[in-house]
């Protein structure tokens, strides 16, 4: 009897392991062809997010949905590895892909509970399901992990393995991959953490919800100090060490995206150009953008920005506090929160947590009041202190644009307990009374050499606004647009001495709504004006009989080469007052015109973009201005025609020797060469000689000789790619540019004199209000455009203009761009001449002429002159009178 239940029994198992054999071989071959290869992972691309950097390299913004930076095995903490095994897979260096233990245990689960509750899986296996599975528990998938963790062991070494597997897990928190969770969780790199931060990371793949620090720090700590004992148990630390880390306690916080340095417009702007080149998968795919800016003049283009809209909004007076925090915000049950005993600091700096921090004012909420003095509780749980010089004797009342209230007396005048107001940070960690500025403010940075935007600020904090007022805001540039309606007058023969009558003007235009009455700043009319001095004035008068001189028709035909749109701009003379509006990256991109000598270049942001494998995929040809070019074409032009006329010469000469030989009635000396055909050739070769070696200064650097060679540090001449295209003459460029330059020299933008350069030029702008304050600015190496005004069109106040509210803006930020910078002399191009006239009648001054002036001219503009009172170029070294500049 109990041999038949033994070979029963005996059968039944080799039936039942045979059909399990035939079973699983079948399920195999039934899912083997199906399996993804494995020499893929060799070829993976992790989803990894576009990164932003300025053109010396700092990161200023990262953008994806996965925050990932991968990480090579050489680099992966031993620790780390240590607490990932100890608390996932500790025989991951021993089996071939597949745990017969953990497998075993599953099945026991399975049994005693009727569904899967752990799948039993080694790192191999979740590397499998990570990168060809779903996470849906079913068998059959389950078995296709197992397969392709065989196939995986059989063909990756574990180092790829374990590799792929930091990089690819999700550990919370957009945080894919060990790098990025090290960011988020901590700020900071994973080489830094310590064994207590390591082993928490290392808990998190099992659970990234339930076993988050931040989220559940009680269940993370829990996990922790379980891997950490198994670490121990497994001998990867010794007990010294475990001990110094299972008290420590948990460290992690929310870190943002940590950026080297923070210019969201700039990012911002990157983004949407990256993705318009590459399309979505910029995202994930791992590109680098490189842009054009230059952080350390971002930074300082940051703060000019907040700056000046700080002493705008300074000047107009305080608004109040942005909020009040009543009694009952702390704690129902107190009355009086005047006593500083009753007050609950806590519940109020809770508060304060959730208010954002713009252009650098942090919120502050006054808990005391003092009689010149308050005191504040900052977010981070400071109490400071605020005397009455630090902002709050200046803290007049706001009652209009145009007026303020009486200087406070007592600093209760100002604020009171409970009061949320804005301080903001000063040297030696005081502080200065603040607020928010409601006005808004742009500045735009171009190299004019190709367009490159050096600097960018599209307001006063991103936070506060994504709207970015260099490329979206639209705004009437008022009297900055002048210069290119001047430009056009200047090509169509008027001259800077040229005389316009400044009187009033009444027009019925079809095409304006009503008559206009024009008139200038303050009403005042001066009558003949020079068309100089109308300009570093700001004569609107003058503006308006120059556009109507030259025909509207003409004005606008020739705007686009300033990158403006003829089809878009009004055809009235209000274009002559800058009626149009344009955004300030419009702008300055015209004024790159001027400060490049002529030549139309457009605003480029990226340079650069490669790939994951730091391959090229983008690389930027902007337009280059070459007036260097222009002169090496013209000395081969006349090498060319000089070489030409020695070979004719040449040509001629010998047909005459072989006329000459047959003639026998000739002498010998007529035989011979003729002597001045001789002599012509032979300065047609010195003449080719001469321009050979103007050509070769140009293009090369000249031989060093013992006086130059310590100081001839210039590379060789290396033309550009793409050259820019000529857009204005030399001369009309000349011209235009030092009348620019009278503006800031003795017009309305004599504030940037404070700068002590004389290589600077620009125009104010200020249109009706005012509303509009603008100024563009450049010298050789920048051109820069500033605006300040309000999004909702408000008025800006009195004495509010260009020169006052958008010009120190620009100030503050060439005082550093352009330190260390040599000033530039514009060379007088050939065309050009200088003569003296009288300034009431533009017309040659004689020598009886009183308060004579030197004016400069196109050589055919130029009113009739004696050869001899011509002052020659402005190479010579023979100084001016300042009234020529």
């Amino acid at each position: 009897m109990r041999n038949s239940l033994f070979r029963l029994t005996f059968w039944l198992a080799v039936c039942g392991s045979g059909a399990i054999i035939a079973g699983l071989a079948a399920f195999y071959l039934y899912l083997s062809p199906k399996l993804p290869s494995v020499e893929s992972l060799r070829h993976v691309k992790l989803q990894t997010p576009l990164r932003v950097y300025s053109s010396d390299g700092l990161l200023i913004g990262e953008f994806g949905e996965k925050r990932r930076t991968p990480i090579r095995h050489p680099d992966i903490p031993d620790l780390y590895t240590k607490a990932l095994l100890a608390a996932e897979d500790d025989q991951f260096y021993s089996h071939n892909g597949v745990s017969i233990r953990g497998l075993l245990r599953a099945a026991s689960q399975i049994v005693s509970s009727g569904h899967i509750q752990s799948g039993g899986s080694t790192i191999t296996m979740q590397v499998a399901r990570n990168f060809f599975l779903t996470r849906q528990q079913t068998f059959a998938r389950k078995f296709n992990e197992i397969l392709l963790a065989l196939q995986i062991e059989r063909e990756l070494s574990k180092e790829e393995i374990l590799e792929l597997y930091v990089n690819v897990i999700f550990l919370g928190n957009r945080a894919y991959g060990i790098n990025a969770a090290a960011e988020v969780y901590y700020g900071k790199p994973l080489s830094e953490l310590s064994l207590a931060q390591l082993a928490m990371i290392a808990g998190l793949p099992k659970a990234p919800s339930t076993f988050n620090p931040i989220a559940n720090p009680d269940r993370a700590l829990i996990r922790r100090n379980w891997i950490l004992g198994r670490m121990l148990s497994l001998g990867y630390i010794d007990q010294n060490l475990y001990d110094a880390t299972i008290n420590e306690p948990v460290t992690a916080s929310v870190h943002g995206i940590k950026v080297d340095y923070h210019a969201p417009y700039v990012a911002e702007m990157a983004r949407r150009q990256a993705i318009d080149i590459y399309g979505n998968g910029a995202y994930t795919d791992g590109l680098k953008v490189y842009t054009t800016i230059n952080s350390k003049l971002q930074e300082q283009a940051q703060n000019a920005v907040i700056e000046g809209l700080i002493a705008y909004d300074q000047r107009k007076g305080f608004r109040g506090p942005e909020q009040h925090w009543p009694a009952s915000f702390i704690d129902p049950s107190v009355t009086d929160i005047t006593d500083f005993n009753n007050l609950d600091l806590a519940a109020w700096q809770g508060a304060l947590e959730n208010l954002s921090r713009y252009g650098g004012l942090e919120p502050a909420v006054v808990v005391q009041v003092f009689e010149q003095q308050i005191r504040a509780l900052l977010a981070t749980g400071d109490i400071v202190d605020i005397e009455w010089e630090q902002g709050l004797r200046q803290a007049r009342a706001f009652k209009t644009e145009n007026a303020r209230g009486p200087r406070p007396k007592l600093a209760s005048d100002i604020v009171n307990v409970g009061d949320v107001v804005r301080l903001r940070p000063e040297a030696e960690g005081s502080w200065r009374f603040s607020q928010v500025p409601k006005a808004q403010a742009a500045l735009i940075a171009l190299n004019p050499k190709d367009g490159a935007i050096i600097s960018m600020v599209g307001g006063f904090d991103f936070a506060q606004s994504h709207f970015n007022r260099v490329t979206q805001a639209k705004r009437q540039p008022g009297s900055n647009f002048k210069p290119f309606v001047y430009t056009t007058a200047l090509e169509h023969g008027m001259t800077p001495a040229s005389i316009i009558n400044d009187a009033p003007i009444v027009f019925e235009d079809a095409n304006l709504e009503s008559t206009w009455r024009p008139e200038n700043d303050g009403g005042k009319f001066y009558g003949p004006t020079r068309l100089r001095q109308a300009l570093y004035r700001s004569r609107n008068l003058v503006s308006i009989r120059v556009l109507r001189n030259i025909g509207i028709r003409n004005a606008i035909k020739g705007m686009d080469r300033f990158g403006f749109e003829p089809a878009l701009l009004p055809k009235d003379l209000s274009l002559a007052l800058g009626s149009y509006a344009l955004t300030p990256l419009e702008i300055a991109t015209g004024y790159a015109v001027f400060a490049n000598g002529g030549f139309k270049v457009e605003p480029y942001l990226l340079s650069s973009m490669v790939d994951v494998n730091d391959e090229v995929i983008y690389q930027a040809n902007p337009a280059t201005a070459c007036p260097r070019c222009e002169q090496m074409a013209l000395i081969e032009s006349d090498l060319e025609l000089a070489q030409s006329e020695t070979d004719i010469d040449g040509e001629t000469l010998a047909a005459q020797d072989s006329e000459q030989a047959k003639a026998k009635d000739e002498t010998t000396d007529q035989n011979e060469t003729n002597p001045a055909a001789t002599n012509n050739n032979l300065l047609d070769a010195e003449l080719a000689a001469e321009l050979a070696s103007e050509l070769a200064a140009l293009g090369e650097d000249r031989p060093a000789t013992e006086d130059s060679a310590k100081t001839n540090t210039e590379p060789a001449f290396v033309a550009p790619a793409n050259p820019a295209e000529r857009v204005l003459s030399p001369q009309v460029a000349y011209l235009i540019n030092s009348m620019l330059q009278d503006v800031i020299r003795k017009g309305t933008g004599t504030a940037a004199k404070t700068l002590g350069r004389n290589d600077l030029a620009g125009k104010t702008g200020t249109t009706n209000g005012p509303r509009d304050a603008w100024f563009s600015g450049y010298n050789s190496e920048l051109a820069v455009t500033t605006w300040l005004g309000f999004d909702q069109n408000l008025m800006l106040g009195r004495r509010e203009y260009g020169g006052s509210a958008a010009l120190p803006i620009w100030i503050d930020y060439m005082r550093t761009a352009l330190k260390d910078v040599p000033e530039s002399k514009r060379p007088q191009p050939e065309g050009i001449i200088t003569v003296r006239i009288d300034p009431k009648t533009g017309e040659r001054a004689n020598i009886n002429t009183i308060g004579a002036i030197y004016e400069s001219f196109r050589t055919e503009n130029a009113p009739e002159l004696l050869r001899q009172e011509s002052i020659g170029n402005n190479d010579s070294d023979e100084a001016l009178p300042e009234e020529l500049f």
